[in-house]
């Protein structure tokens, strides 16, 4: 019998390969790779031929059960996605579960991981954190997701693209109100970036700015000091008061106190507009 070895490959700089990644993917008998033309590009890179068997999220129960059985039959494989450590928010994760099943040895040739890698460098509690990892786009299981962990305390990291990250930034504040979030971009290559800046601040600047490159979003977990969700309602239309007061407009001091407490944007507003018209 076989060895399946779960191998980690760089998030982006190829120059952080290691030697132990190299001999491993040199001796496999095959590679299982999430995208073998990504794949081939990093072997080709340090003059390795191996067979390569594509193994994605829209693969089939029958084709990891293919692999398995190669593994059974005494060939070596390894494990690659396309970018980080397999199985970690991965399809691979279904052929170590397999292999555990049927007692397959297993080993691990770890390396770079993003998401570590940008709690490392956000500035936040790295004592305790959940991996999140993409939220969904149904907006049912968006919802629920949100509203499950908008009371942890832990550090949340979450995966998104460029496309998407307007929106799942205000939804993270929407739900978690107004932190501190770290948002890390392309990792290790040329054009790797961290910014660091609360929740709103970060809405604001990409209202201006393209979200370009894969992104990692790290957020500052709930504090358990936080009494704003127990206000009242008039105690939340008086903060929006106290916002417009100052200067802001109406529709942003809602959507504020609506990140901060229990209340939504739409309900602070036209509680808003509803005092106006009796006041007239």
């Amino acid at each position: 019998m076989g060895t399946l070895y779960v191998v980690g490959t760089p998030i982006g700089n190829m120059e952080d390969i290691t030697f132990r990644q190299l001999e491993t993917l040199k001796n496999v008998d095959f590679i299982a790779a999430e995208d073998t033309r990504v794949t081939l590009k990093l072997l080709n890179r340090f003059e390795i031929s191996k067979q390569l068997v594509s193994f994605h999220g829209h693969s089939s129960r029958s084709c990891a059960e293919n692999i398995v059985a190669r593994i059974e039959n005494g060939e070596n494989a390894a494990i690659v996605t396309d970018a980080g450590m397999p199985c970690i928010s991965d399809p691979g994760e279904i052929l170590v579960r397999i292999c555990a099943q049927k007692s397959i040895d297993v080993k691990v040739v770890p390396g770079p991981s993003a998401v570590v890698s940008a709690l490392a460098i956000s500035g936040l509690d790295t004592s305790r954190f959940a991996f999140e990892g993409f939220l969904s786009m149904t907006k049912k299981q968006r919802t629920q997701r949100l509203e499950s962990i908008k009371n942890d305390s832990r550090t949340l990291i979450f995966y998104e693209a460029p496309h998407k990250l307007r929106a799942t930034l205000e939804d993270l504040y929407r739900y978690l109100g107004n932190r501190r979030i770290a948002l890390c971009r392309e990792l290790t290559k040329i054009y790797e970036e961290v910014l660091r800046m609360t929740l709103s601040e970060a809405i604001a600047y990409y209202e201006a700015a393209n979200p370009k490159g894969e992104f990692v979003l790290v957020v500052e977990g709930a504090s358990p000091d936080d009494s704003m969700e127990e206000l009242t309602e008039e105690q939340a239309v008086d903060l929006v008061k106290a916002l417009v007061s100052k200067g802001k407009k109406l529709s942003d001091a809602c959507r504020e106190i609506a990140g901060q407490t229990k209340y939504s944007k739409s309900f602070l507003y036209s509680e808003m507009l509803r005092e106006e018209e009796e006041m007239q």
